[in-house]
């Protein structure tokens, strides 16, 4: 996802092409007013993800994760 910022009189001169991009393409913008941050415009779907499913293929689960054996407790 690419991000860019511009300048809130560009963004208000480029506004409909720009919110296109947005949603075609992914990127996010920030807005800018004096050179200070005010807005940022992301793609709607970025929103709307489901929590399901968020973690697949950057978690892994290893083991029972209901009857696990705990390792960590002091030895017996």
């Amino acid at each position: 996802m690419k991000q860019s910022t511009l300048a809130a009189s560009e963004f208000k001169a480029k506004c409909l092409r720009l919110l296109d991009e947005v949603a075609q393409h992914g990127n996010t913008l920030v807005i800018t007013k004096r050179g200070r941050p005010i807005a940022k415009v992301i793609p709607i779907n970025d929103l709307q993800r489901p929590m399901w499913g968020r973690w697949e293929g950057i978690a892994k689960i290893k083991g029972d994760l209901v009857n696990f054996h705990d390792d960590w407790g002091p030895d017996d």
